[in-house]
């Protein structure tokens, strides 16, 4: 069974947020420690504050690595300016190089199958120019998911969700890939 953290704990929140603020958060953990604990007591007060030590190095190698800005924006332009061909293409590299074993689709609703540790997932990337998806691609995606026994399904996208297909999305556990994320999939 794989553990999930919560979206809103907080060490969610601080791996979301600047490195610098879990450091912090240790140093305030071992400045009180320092003042308010006996000497042979100190590192008690350090150990209770590691956690936010390990928070803040993991969140610092992630935005160490994280795509910067400039690339994000090249990227999305030159996936806005694909065929089909080759954006299909380029997911499925993407999703090669992180472990799946990707083929195209045979049926409505979705366009590509992922498999990886026994898991299916469905995705849905053929209308990614879209500068706004409604819910009717999602409502077939969910259907094929549902048809096919698959444990998750995804949207790729370029563009925003209308209102209520970000509802549809959030209410059947539609994963939205987003601009950014699409591109940061693509130079991973």
């Amino acid at each position: 069974m794989k553990w999930k953290m919560s979206d809103k704990s907080l060490f969610a929140l601080l791996l979301r947020s600047p490195w610098w603020i879990s450091i912090a958060v240790f140093a305030g953990f071992a400045l009180l420690a320092r003042a308010l604990l006996p000497p042979a007591y100190v590192w008690a007060g350090l150990f209770g504050g590691l956690p936010f030590l390990v928070i803040g190095v993991i969140a610092a190698r992630r935005q160490w690595l994280a795509p910067k800005p400039a690339q994000l924006a090249q990227q999305l332009e030159r996936l806005s300016a694909m065929a089909w061909r080759d954006f299909a293409k380029a997911v499925t590299e993407a999703y090669t190089r992180q472990g799946f074993v990707v083929t195209a689709f045979e049926g409505v609703g979705a366009d590509l199958q992922l498999v990886k540790a026994g898991r299916t997932t469905l995705v849905s990337c053929k209308r990614w120019k879209a500068a706004k998806l409604g819910v009717e691609p999602l409502r077939e995606l969910v259907a094929s998911r549902q048809r096919q026994d698959a444990s998750l399904c995804a949207c790729l996208t370029l563009g925003q969700l209308s209102d209520t297909a970000q509802g549809f999305a959030k209410a059947e556990g539609v994963q939205v890939v987003d601009a950014e994320a699409l591109a940061t999939l693509m130079l991973k």
